[in-house]
C-alpha cells in the first residue's frame, strides 16, 4: 500500500507547487496599487520638470507611462470619492467635504448606492485581497470632538480587509488624528513618529502579507504629503538648503523649460502671469524664511517618494512587480490657502485642536518643520508647484485640476518612458482597475443597485491605441467646469463663464467667449444637463457650506 501512496504523495506536492507556480505567472491577474499625493502641484516631480528629488516616482515613470493632460476634481474629498467610486463626486454624495448637508450630493460619505474597488474586487467571485493605507476623508468626521460617525462609510465597511490609516484629512505629521487601525482607533507612539514614513512601511508590511497567498491585492495607499502643515524631518529639509534661495520666479522659468525639454508641455505653453497677491522675488522682504518654507515642502514630497521606493522594493522581493499595475497622481493642483495668525486670508483651522505648544505658520520669526508648527507654504510657491498654470487647488482652471499621471505595469507597457496627452479623468481609475483584471463592472453589489460608472478604462491608451475622447464635468463650491474637445468653459463662484481653445492656449489666457457664443451655449446647455443628472446644487451654493467658527 505505502509503494502506492508514496507516488500519489509526490504527486499531489508537484500539482500543489504547479498550482503556486501558476499563481505567480505573468499571465495571471494583476496586481494593482494606486498611490495618491495630497496638494500637489502639476510640476512638483521630477518626471514632470520639478527639482525636487523623486528618483523612484521618475523611475516608475521611465519604465512606464506619462500622462499630460489627466484631471482630478479640484479638492481632497471629491477626488477621492470620484477615485473611490468611478462616478463624480456628487454621484457618490461627496460634492463637497465630509459634512452632511442634508440634501442628495452632499451627504458626506461615499453613497452606499457606489462600490468601491475593494468591494468590487474583494467580491468572492473576483477574489482579491484589498488594502488600504493613509488618508480615508470620506467619511464624517468632526476634529473639534473627534468624534467619527456613520461607521458603514469606513474602509472596512467599503470592501477592504485591512486599513491602516487616518479617517480624517490634513493634520500633524508626527501625531495624526483619527489614526487607525482596521476598525480601531489608536495613538501613535510620542517619539519617532513620522506618518509619511509609516504610511510607506505599513503598505509595503502588507505587501509582504499579501506574498504568503496566491490571490492578487489591491492597494489602494493616500499619502497626506504634501498638504499642509509644513512637517518634515531636518535631514530631508538639509537636502533643500539654499535651493530656492532664487525665489519662486526663477523657479516657475526653470521648471517650464525643463518641462518642454520633457515634452510635458510645448511651445504653445507660456508662463501664465505671477499671481497678483504675490511680490517679484526681488521685493521679498524675509527671503530666508520664505526659501525655507518651499524646501520644507520639497522634503515632504522627498519622504513620500523614499518610501515609494521600498515600496517598489516590496514588490521586487515578492516577485511581484513585473505584473502590477501602479498608478500614481494627486488629489488637486497646489494649494494656495494660507496658515497664520498674521494673514489676513488666512484659514480658520479651528478643526485642528493644536494647544497652546503649537507655533502657527507664516511668521517669520519661526521655521516651519518641526512638530510644534502648524504652517503652509503660501501663494507664490503654489503658484510655481502648478508651473505653468494658473490657480489653485478648488478652482476649475488647469492649476487646480491638472495632475500628473505615472502608470508603470512591465508586463503590459512595453515601451517605457512615453507620453499619452489623451485627455483622462479620476472617474477612469475604477473601470482601469476592472478592465485590468478581467472584470466586468456589476449593476448590483449585495442585491443593491448600483449608480453606473462615468469613467473609461485607460487600459487602451496604455497599449498605445486611440481612445475616444468624452465630455468632462467639474463642480465644487461654486467653481464650474466642462470639457469637451479642445474647449474649456470655466467659471469661479459669482463670476461669468470662460471658453478656452486648450489646443492653442492651454494655460487659459485668451477668453474666447465673445467670439464663440454658441460654443458657450452648447457648453452650458451640457453642463446643466449634467449637473441636474448628478445632483449638483449650484443654485444655493450657500446652503451646502458649513459656517466657519472665529
Amino acid at each position: 500500500m505505502l509503494k502506492f501512496l508514496i507516488p500519489a504523495i509526490i504527486i499531489a506536492i508537484s500539482f500543489a507547487a504547479l498550482e503556486k507556480v501558476r499563481a505567480n505567472d505573468s499571465s495571471r491577474r494583476p496586481n494593482i496599487i494606486i498611490i495618491m499625493a495630497d496638494d500637489m502641484g502639476f510640476s512638483d516631480i521630477g518626471c514632470y520638470g520639478g527639482e525636487i528629488q523623486t528618483p523612484n516616482i521618475d523611475r516608475l515613470a521611465g519604465n512606464g507611462l506619462r500622462f499630460t493632460q489627466f484631471y482630478n476634481t479640484a479638492r481632497c474629498c471629491p477626488t477621492r470619492a470620484s477615485l473611490l467610486t468611478g462616478v463624480y463626486p456628487h454621484q457618490a454624495d461627496i460634492g463637497r467635504m465630509v459634512h452632511d448637508s442634508g440634501v442628495p450630493g452632499y451627504r458626506g460619505r461615499l453613497n452606499p448606492k457606489t462600490a468601491t474597488p475593494a468591494e468590487l474586487l474583494g467580491h468572492e467571485k473576483n477574489g482579491y485581497q484589498t488594502f488600504i493605507v493613509g488618508k480615508w476623508h470620506v467619511t464624517p468626521y468632526d476634529y473639534k470632538s473627534r468624534v467619527a460617525s456613520d461607521r458603514g462609510s469606513w474602509p472596512l465597511q467599503r470592501g477592504f480587509d485591512h486599513f491602516y490609516g487616518t479617517l480624517a484629512g490634513g493634520g500633524s505629521y508626527f501625531d495624526p488624528v483619527a489614526l487607525m487601525r482596521d476598525n480601531e482607533f489608536i495613538k501613535p507612539p510620542r517619539q519617532g513618529y513620522y506618518y509619511t514614513d509609516v504610511i510607506s512601511d505599513a503598505a509595503a508590511g502588507f505587501i509582504g502579507d499579501a506574498a504568503g497567498d496566491p490571490r492578487p491585492f489591491f492597494m489602494y495607499i493616500a499619502y497626506t504629503s504634501p498638504h499642509w502643515p509644513l512637517h518634515a524631518k531636518e535631514k530631508d529639509i538639509a537636502k533643500y538648503q539654499g535651493v530656492y534661495d532664487k525665489g519662486w520666479d526663477a523657479l516657475r522659468a526653470e521648471r517650464l523649460a525643463r518641462m518642454k525639454r520633457l515634452g510635458i508641455v510645448d511651445d504653445r505653453h507660456s508662463l501664465s502671469d505671477r499671481d497678483p497677491r504675490v511680490p517679484a522675488w526681488k521685493d521679498v522682504k524675509d527671503k530666508r524664511w520664505q526659501a525655507r518654507r518651499m524646501a520644507v515642502y520639497a522634503a515632504q514630497i522627498d519622504a513620500m517618494d523614499q518610501g515609494i521606493g521600498r515600496i517598489v522594493a516590496a514588490l521586487e522581493k515578492t516577485g511581484r512587480l513585473d505584473n502590477t499595475l501602479i498608478m500614481f497622481l494627486a488629489d488637486n493642483g497646489g494649494c494656495d490657502e494660507l496658515l497664520g495668525e498674521n494673514d489676513p486670508n488666512r484659514i480658520n483651522y479651528y478643526a485642528y485642536p493644536l494647544g497652546d505648544d503649537f507655533l502657527c505658520g507664516n511668521n517669520p520669526q519661526v521655521d516651519p518643520g518641526p512638530r510644534n508648527t502648524f504652517a503652509s507654504y503660501g501663494i507664490g510657491w503654489a503658484n510655481a508647484s502648478n508651473t505653468p498654470f494658473r490657480l489653485y487647488k478648488k478652482r476649475i482652471q488647469e492649476g487646480g485640476v491638472s495632475t500628473p499621471l505615472v502608470v508603470h505595469w512591465p508586463r503590459v507597457i512595453k515601451c517605457g518612458g512615453e507620453l499619452r496627452h489623451q485627455v483622462g479623468h479620476v472617474v477612469d481609475l475604477v473601470p482601469t482597475c476592472l478592465d485590468a483584471a478581467g472584470i466586468e463592472y456589476p449593476g448590483f453589489c449585495d442585491k443593491t443597485q448600483l449608480v453606473p460608472p462615468e469613467g473609461q478604462s485607460l487600459l487602451p491608451a496604455m497599449k498605445g491605441q486611440t481612445v475616444t475622447e468624452r465630455t468632462i464635468y467639474w463642480e465644487h463650491i461654486g467653481n464650474q467646469g466642462v470639457r469637451r474637445g479642445d474647449w474649456k468653459l470655466v467659471r469661479e463662484r459669482g463670476k461669468p463663464w470662460s471658453l478656452y481653445n486648450l489646443a492653442k492656449d492651454p494655460v487659459e489666457l485668451e477668453d474666447l467667449t465673445k467670439k464663440n457664443v454658441s460654443k458657450v451655449k452648447e457648453l452650458v446647455e451640457a453642463y446643466n444637463a449634467w449637473a441636474k443628472r448628478c445632483n449638483v446644487n449650484t443654485l444655493k451654493p450657500d446652503k451646502t457650506k458649513r459656517k466657519r467658527k472665529r
